[in-house]
């Protein structure tokens, strides 16, 4: 990703990293001196304030005033030496006690200005504080120099010379220790980042799924954080829509039906009457002219009254058949059916369908095929309503095929639609017949759609189903057959 997260958290990070290391360095290269030199000289200054007390209580002569000495000339690496007003020697550090009492008097006779790099740091009314540059050694060294509260001449140094080490060494460890710090914490940044972030992309990855109308996508951290907590949010979210969707497609799909059938409804009633009238008045003259020659006793033998029942209670079922049939697509017709738009597998559907029909289709030697189906189809419609139309083609299909008796069950794409046909071996529909396939009560074969009790309201079922959900369906003819085919959503 361009503006990945965990990019930028490690960028930050290692940023700021650099940043607050790049200071240390130059804060270390610009003040380290000063603030050793100030250390430096409240180092002298203290060494003063003892030696002074000592001198002025007169402690100097003793064990523990020598210790104490001994620690500060040590610990602090100052060199020093007192001298009474007869210039004698009272206390020294050093073996080169003329150099010592040299300098000493220089301090006090010779203009301190004369000599080059020399700078007074603080001058008080018995000593003063000074930087200079020794001549003979070129060696810095921080003087601190004066007289004694008791009249005793003093002088106190310690050599400057190792601070520039000092500051350039601290600065090479410190750009040492930081690029491995970087480093390191570069990489400790980038996988906590990438823990981090990794719920994130799973996130965003199940809404992009939500955008396509993909609510089968869970978020299942089980972490206690803020993230996981969207992640519950967002699952909820998708249970939500879904359902939300799928009641909009209901309504939808009712009102888109409700505006198509109102102008409809009276010239749909009025040709109903009309069919039923037409279809009934065969199996109810057959009926009444059987029940009629039993009642007459035109034949006395009891296979004749026996072939009359059977022709009057084979004519009563066809009717009955063809009433329930009517009922149906009157309700669908009429838009008293309602339609409930859900979201199924039509695969299952139809291996469940074929599976259910194998004893028949096995009576009549006939081959089912339904190959390279994928493992799932999802589509919106209504479930029942679409076993129907299934149940239909598959049905028409198993009472007309012929020659290799084959029925071949194929899904394909059609844009956003997946398209079912159901197609079986034997005669094409006749052209002409063909824009009629869908009219109530029309036979293409009259004596064989009788032969099995067809009543020619199966394909009008399929025709008011369809179009109760918006969608595609027809017949196409091949040489070797005839498939019949419909569409559905599938988001």
């Amino acid at each position: 990703m361009k503006y990945s997260i965990e990019k930028q958290f490690a960028m930050i990070f290692i940023g700021l990293m650099s940043a607050t290391i790049l200071s240390c360095w130059f804060i270390n290269s610009t003040f380290l001196g000063e603030v050793y030199m100030d250390n430096k000289t409240k180092a002298l200054k203290n060494a003063y304030s003892a030696v002074n007390r000592a001198f002025s209580a007169g402690n100097v002569m003793t064990e523990e005033f020598d210790i104490q000495l001994q620690k500060i000339i040590e610990t602090d690496n100052i060199s020093l030496i007192v001298l009474d007003t007869d210039s004698r020697m009272l206390i020294t550090s050093r073996n080169d006690q003329e150099i010592m009492s040299k300098r000493l008097w220089d301090n006090f006779f010779n203009d301190f200005e004369d000599e080059l790099g020399n700078i007074i740091l603080e001058e008080q009314e018995n000593y003063t504080v000074q930087r200079i540059t020794d001549s003979r050694t070129l060696t810095e060294y921080i003087e601190i120099w004066g007289v004694f509260d008791n009249g005793n001449i003093f002088l106190f140094r310690t050599a400057l010379e190792g601070i520039r080490d000092s500051v350039a060494i601290a600065n090479r460890l410190l750009a040492y220790i930081g690029i491995a710090a970087v480093v390191i914490s570069g990489i400790i940044i980038v996988s906590v980042s990438r823990k981090v972030t990794e719920p994130i992309l799973e996130l965003t990855e199940i809404s992009e799924r939500m955008a396509r109308l993909d609510f089968d996508a869970k978020y299942c951290g089980n972490s206690k954080t803020e993230i996981a907590l969207l992640g519950n949010h967002i699952n909820e979210l998708s249970n939500t829509l879904e359902t939300t969707i799928s009641e909009l497609k209901t309504a939808n799909n009712e009102l888109q039906k409700d505006i198509e059938y109102k102008n409809e409804i009276d010239e749909m009633r009025k040709e109903f009457l009309s069919s039923v009238s037409h279809e009934l008045k065969t199996p109810i003259a057959l009926i009444q002219g059987y029940a009629e020659g039993l009642k007459e006793g035109i034949n006395d033998d009891a296979e004749s009254r026996e072939f009359y029942c059977d022709v009057i209670i084979d004519e009563a079922s066809k009717m009955n058949n063809m009433v329930k049939k009517l009922l149906t697509l009157n309700q669908l017709e009429f838009g008293n059916d309602i339609v409930s738009m859900e979201r199924f597998d039509i695969v299952a559907l139809i291996r469940n369908y074929i599976q259910s029909v194998d004893i028949l289709t096995k009576q009549k030697d006939i081959r089912v095929r339904f190959e390279n189906a994928p493992t799932a189809v999802y589509v919106w419609a209504d479930e029942f309503k679409v076993e129907e139309v299934f149940g239909n083609y598959f049905s028409n299909a198993i009472h007309h095929a012929s020659g290799d008796k084959i029925i071949d069950v194929k899904l394909t794409w059609a844009g956003k639609a997946v398209r079912v046909s159901v197609f079986n071996t034997g005669d094409p529909v006749p052209e002409e017949s063909l824009s009629h396939l869908w009219e109530k009560f029309y036979k293409v074969d009259k004596a064989r759609t009788r032969e099995y009790g067809g009543s020619g309201i199966g394909l009008s079922i399929v025709k008011a189903i369809m179009e109760s959900m918006n969608q595609a369906y027809g017949v196409t003819n091949y040489d070797n057959g005839v498939a019949f085919w419909f569409e559905l959503e599938t988001n």
